[in-house]
């Protein structure tokens, strides 16, 4: 928090000031003091904009701050002829009770905006030393110095009094209204039950031991607007000897003690019982050593965390007293009364370009709560959230900081949100975090003494941070004492948190850390700042300062540090990185490492320095930019030199584009969950407002030159647009030149090509978001096309309908995409029979099934199942709605047109309860003419419900079909029928006939694989039928059941892979010889011989004494052509030809192999042929390798699990299929 004075206004003739309370329904000021002195005050804002509070209405300027001016009222009270020593307000009546030092008491009302005495009373025994309302308004207490005290109510009746024999000082009601504490002059604490009856003493702790200590002040907040922690000290009392106790009621044990080192004390709370105010003398020692005393204003937590002082002008504070809204305090000094303005360290984070997350606390409702807003579209989203301790955000994240839940042990929560506010990472910490920072690396979270680094994983929005993610390096949690930080490179793990918890507090604590994607800066009381490296957290340099930081602020690149201090001082230090190299063991070292650090370096501060700054922002794209808040001005720096002020009390939201951001938390906070957009406001700077200037009464030349003389994107942009705008088409692409904006420039080169003005002023008028203009100029050129696509690209759908329907023809494709559209806008919102009247004219069959079935047409619905084609596959999902709701007839007839048997059956069944077999009877006897598709599940649900005419009616079908020659048709019906030994055979026969019919041999080995296939699928069934997998006695029954099944000869089921296995290896031999490796398509040419039966073997022959030829291997070679000269249906012509061939060949080389082609048999190590796959000497065959057709020796290999193939793995490894089977590996 920050705190400041603002104004003074002057007691006359130089009265002395006694006390002073401010009223917290209307805001009036009553100030009493020496000779009489009363009047009544309040305060107005020059524009009187006003808005509610929780505790009345509170007067705020057009920025929103709580700045003061002019006093709209300031009437003196006659009535008193001594000093008025107390006042007190009774907001719920609307009454001042005042009282003297002879103690004459008058009770003050409003009447007809002025106020007049109600009641006087006066004892003439003693001086009135305190009294107060309750916190209904209905009774006050009044105590007197010799001891009496009177109870009385508002209209004046007396309700008790009674003597207590002690001087009394002071007196507080409890929050309750039930019982009453009493300050003795001892310095005595007595507690009185409603009715005046002595209840307990209560403890003081804060007595000296060698003389009396007597009360100064005490204030007890009664819980008005709730309690932001349930643990928090409600009640606090201060002594003259500069103390204050601190307790949570009457029966604390453990009070908390602050020492104030002050006199004179006096204290109130503020409205929400979270801050106290402390007011006193102080005494210090100038330059010159000399002694003397200072008033001060102290502020402290409940818990006694000090959180600001301020120095006050005057001899000595008298009274002090808050404002409603906990934002401004009136102090009585001497003959003036000074008003402090109160910038509270509110709980909130600006991030993703328009969202505001602020944390806050609902009395009525005892609840913590967050809202993000995003103030671009006014979406709120409000969560409950266990109490908020620290909020900071980066780029799209940010990092909130809770209590654990469990009140029972002290751990606190880390979690990273989202603009909508749903958690994408937490984590439990066990030390309390003082300060947060995040940045693109992860969350740093440090205590006055521990550090610690998270990492955490995140996905960002967009695809750019998304692949950041990817590709960020794994970097380990780090923690670490801050003492201790030549460890920091190497980071201490989690298992030694215990030992961090243990280790004692730091004589130098942290006062602050801030982060920028590079470095991380920790201050430290001191005044040391320590510059860490990211992301290895590595310690880089020591600086030393003269201040003790409570601020720190990083510019865009890391070279300038923003230092405020303690009281409000802004100073500049450069700052700089050096080079970082990595040690072979993988640590971080170089100047970051901490032995290389042996002195601490003086920071290089700037001759710079400004007061009174509550606030500060570095521009995101400008190094040498920044904003700052000054009290109530807003003052922005380009270098070190000002701009002119602002008035402006927002907070700092952003800064870039010469644009800062700034939200009025104040108001905000007034109304958290109905927060208003202008409460954010928009402050340029003066570069970007005098570019405006110029451009709007110099011209665009003039403008030009400025913005060269102060460079900035922002600016050019301006300059870019305003070209545009006037058509100066060479300015524009100058402009664009110097913001790089490649698109740019050749948009105006597209549009400077355009023979048509009204043309040109239309893309422009669409460049400039003018869609209004650029359409009506699309129009007037009879351009209703270009009209139409312009509405297309920005969404606008309602439009595209009425310019297509404006005459002129009709794109029937483009208006159903119009009407989806519209019906997706009403889909959206929830306006179910809107959206399905436009769906229905889309013809968006699937979201008109939804739409009807939410608002329960199901007329509609019905009629809908006629509408749609019998592959639909809405059919199930509108026969599973009317099944839900119990429409059995309509779901069977959607069931039975989708094809979907066995839903119809189980429909009928759940719904109408009717037996299986009359289910199935019925749907056999309607399905008859279509059942085509769903052939397994029928004779599925026929086995299961034992109804015999399902497999007479099937092979009745296929007979039909091939007596037709239907035979791809009965092909596809054997399959669906689960019949694969049947579909099969035919593609068996298929092959056959596309082999015979001399097609491409990739076509008869595709037909030989999905015969294979299905043969797979028919040994898998029939386990399946026989009782599963692995177990011996199923698969010997298994194997007998094919038998029995089938009238199908069993060697086609045993080497269903065959006609595969041939074209398989004859393509492959083809492709390896048109490749150059001869050598492999002889050893694959070999295993062609075992085909002569699926092959010719004149094509056999052919290629392998083609290959053999070729490949040097004679021997192969001769072997083909005595097999060619040897067959049967050869004509004398090619005997001939290929005995001469012959002759030539073998003429010139002898008929042997050569030498080098032996291997050894791995199991007898007898001499091999690499062609050989069968060992003579121990009769192992070895299997062939389908990828490359050499065999297969090596023990270890590759099988598909498909077609039970294997493959060398050298030679499948490069393969995504088997490339025999072609199943995905």
């Amino acid at each position: 928090m920050f705190v400041y004075l603002s104004k003074k206004v002057a007691i006359p003739n130089g009265t002395r000031l006694r006390t002073i309370a401010w009223n917290n329904d209307q805001g009036w000021i009553a100030c009493g003091g020496e000779n009489g002195l009363l009047k009544v005050l309040k305060l107005e804002a020059p524009t009187g904009n006003v808005a509610e509070g929780q505790g009345g209405t509170v007067e705020r300027s057009k920025d929103g701050s709580a700045s003061v001016t002019n006093l709209s009222m300031n009437q003196t009270l006659e009535g008193h002829n001594g000093a008025v020593v107390v006042s007190t307000w009774n907001s719920q009546h609307r009454k001042l009770t005042t009282s003297d030092e002879n103690g004459l008491i008058i009770v003050w009302i409003l009447y007809k905006g002025m106020w007049y005495e109600e009641m006087i009373n006066n004892r003439n025994k003693s001086v009135v030393t305190d009294m107060h309302w309750d916190k209904d308004g209905n009774k006050i207490c009044i105590a007197y110095e010799d001891g009496a005290v009177i109870v009385g109510s508002v209209d004046g009746n007396r309700l008790w009094s009674q003597e207590l024999k002690v001087p009394l000082t002071h007196l507080s009601w409890t929050p309750d209204g039930q019982r009453i504490l009493f300050a003795t002059q001892s310095g005595e604490l007595h507690l009185y039950d409603g009715q005046g009856v002595f209840m307990s003493k209560v403890p003081v702790y804060c007595h000296d031991t060698d003389r009396t200590t007597s009360v100064t002040a005490m204030d007890w907040y009664n819980g008005s607007n709730g309690y932001d922690d349930k643990r928090a000290p409600a009640f606090a009392v201060s002594f003259d000897n500069g103390k204050i106790q601190l307790i949570r009621d009457v029966n604390d044990d453990a009070p908390i003690i602050i020492d104030t080192v002050m006199r004179q004390l006096n204290l109130r709370w503020n409205h929400n019982g979270t801050i106290l105010a402390v007011s006193g003398v102080q005494s210090v020692r100038n330059i010159q050593g000399e002694e003397k005393e200072v008033s001060l204003v102290q502020f402290y937590d409940p818990f006694g965390q000090f959180l600001r002082s301020m120095k006050v002008p005057g001899k000595r504070i008298t009274a002090l007293s808050w404002e409603s809204t906990g934002l401004r305090i009136a102090l009585a000094v001497d003959s003036f009364i000074y008003f402090a303005n109160i910038r509270p360290d509110y709980k909130w984070a600006f991030f993703s370009e328009n969202i505001l997350a602020y944390a806050y606390f609902r009395p009525e409702r005892q609840e913590n709560l967050m809202t993000f807003w995003n103030t671009k579209t006014n979406e709120k989203f409000v969560k409950l959230i266990n109490k908020p301790l620290l909020i900071t955000s980066y780029k799209e994240h940010c990092l909130v900081v809770t209590k654990s839940p469990d009140e029972e042990i002290d751990r606190y929560v880390l979690t990273v949100a989202n603009a909508i506010g749903t958690a994408l990472e937490t984590k439990e910490i066990e030390f309390e975090p003082k300060f947060v920072a995040i940045n693109k690396h992860g969350a740093f979270a440090a205590s006055t003494d521990l550090m610690l680094y998270w990492p955490f994983r995140n996905v960002g929005s967009t695809k750019l941070l998304a692949l950041e993610a990817l590709r960020r390096t794994e970097v380990r949690e780090r923690v670490f004492h801050i003492d201790a930080v030549q460890n920091a490179g190497d980071g201490p793990t989690n298992v030694e948190m215990a030992a961090l918890l243990k280790r004692g507090p730091s004589s130098d604590p942290i006062e602050y850390i801030t982060v920028s994607d590079t470095i991380l800066i920790v201050a430290r009381q001191s005044g040391q700042l320590l510059q860490f490296l990211l992301p290895s957290v590595t310690l880089e340099n020591k600086y030393a300062s003269p201040f003790r930081p409570k601020h720190l602020g990083l510019n865009c690149n890391s070279t300038q540090l923003a230092i405020v201090d303690a009281s409000g001082v802004l100073n500049i230090m450069t700052i700089e990185s050096r080079n970082v190299t990595r040690q072979p063991s993988g640590g971080l070292v170089g100047a970051g490492s901490h032995s290389s650090i042996k002195n601490t370096t003086s920071g290089a501060l700037s001759n710079f320095e400004r007061r009174d700054v509550w606030d500060i922002r570095w521009s995101d794209d400008d190094p040498d930019l920044f904003a700052v808040t000054e009290k109530m001005r807003m003052y922005v720096f380009r270098g070190l030199e000002p701009e002119e002020p602002i008035s402006c009390t927002g907070y700092i939201c952003s800064f870039d584009n010469l644009c800062i951001k700034t939200a009025v938390l104040d108001e905000i906070l007034q109304q958290p969950l109905a927060p208003s957009k202008e409460h954010i406001m928009i402050v340029e700077t003066k570069s970007l407002r005098d570019t405006r200037s110029i451009l709007a009464q110099v011209g665009l030349a003039d403008a030009f030159r400025f913005v060269e003389e102060n460079s900035h994107s922002r600016l050019w942009k301006l300059i870019v647009d305003a070209a545009l705008e006037q058509q100066e088409y060479a300015m524009a692409q100058s402009a664009l030149v110097k913001l790089a904006d490649y698109p740019g420039i050749q948009f105006v080169k597209r549009i400077q090509k355009l023979d048509d003005k009204q043309k040109q002023k239309a893309e422009i008028a669409l460049y400039f978001g003018q869609y209004d203009v650029a359409e009506k100029l699309y129009l007037d050129m009879d351009r209703k096309d270009l009209a139409i696509e312009l509405r297309e690209k920005i969404g606008d759908w309602f439009r595209v309908v009425q310019l297509i329907k404006s005459g002129g023809g009709t794109d029937d494709i483009l208006l159903e995409r119009a009407w989806n559209h519209i019906g997706d806008y009403y889909y959206e919102r929830q306006k179910w029979a809107q959206a399905a009247t436009y769906y229905a004219q889309g013809r968006n069959y699937e979201r008109l099934v939804e739409c009807y079935y939410i608002i329960e047409d199901y007329e509609r619905l019905e009629k809908l199942v006629f509408l749609l084609p019998d592959s639909s596959v809405l059919l199930r999902d509108i026969g599973e709605k009317f099944a839900a709701v119990g429409m059995n007839d309509q779901a069977v007839q959607a069931y039975v047109k989708a094809g979907d048997i066995k839903a119809a059956v189980d429909a009928s069944v759940y719904i109408n309860q009717v037996s299986l077999s009359q289910a199935m009877s019925l749907l056999l006897v309607i399905t008859h003419g279509t059942m085509r598709g769903q052939w397994a599940t029928a004779i599925e649900l026929a086995q299961k419900y034992q109804i015999q005419e399902i497999q007479a009616l099937l092979s009745q079908y296929a007979a039909g079909l091939l007596s037709e020659n239907k035979r791809t048709e009965v092909i596809d019906l054997y399959r669906k029928a689960n019949y694969c030994q049947k579909s099969a055979k035919l593609l068996s026969e298929l092959a056959a006939d596309a082999a015979k019919a001399r097609k491409t041999p990739l076509i008869v080995k595709k037909l030989h694989v999905l015969a294979a296939l299905e043969v797979e699928r028919y040994h898998h069934l029939t386990k399946v039928d026989r009782g599963g997998f692995g177990v011996a006695t199923a698969t010997l029954d298994g194997l007998l059941a094919e038998d029995a099944k089938t009238g199908i000869d069993s060697r086609f089921l045993d080497n269903a892979w065959r006609g595969a296995e041939a074209y398989h290896f004859l393509m492959l031999a083809q492709r390896q010889f048109y490749a150059g490796d001869a050598e492999a398509a002889v050893k694959t040419t070999l295993h062609l011989r075992e085909f002569e039966d699926l092959i010719e073997p004149k094509a056999i022959y052919s290629l392998l004494a083609l290959v053999g030829f070729h490949s040097k291997r004679f021997g192969v070679c001769s072997k083909a052509f005595a097999k060619l000269e040897s067959l049967p249906d050869l004509t004398p012509e090619e005997a001939e030809q290929y005995e001469d061939l012959a002759i030539t060949i073998f003429g010139k080389y002898r008929p042997q192999d050569r030498k080098g082609c032996d291997s050894p048999c791995t199991n007898c190590g007898s001499m091999l042929q690499d062609t050989d796959t069968y060992c003579n000497e121990c009769h192992v065959i070895y299997p062939t390798c389908i990828a490359s057709g050499q065999p297969i020796y090596d023990s270890v290999h590759f099988m598909c699990q498909v077609c039970k193939h294997r493959a060398i793995d050298t030679e499948i490894s490069g393969m995504s299929c088997c490339p025999l089977c072609h199943t995905p590996l």
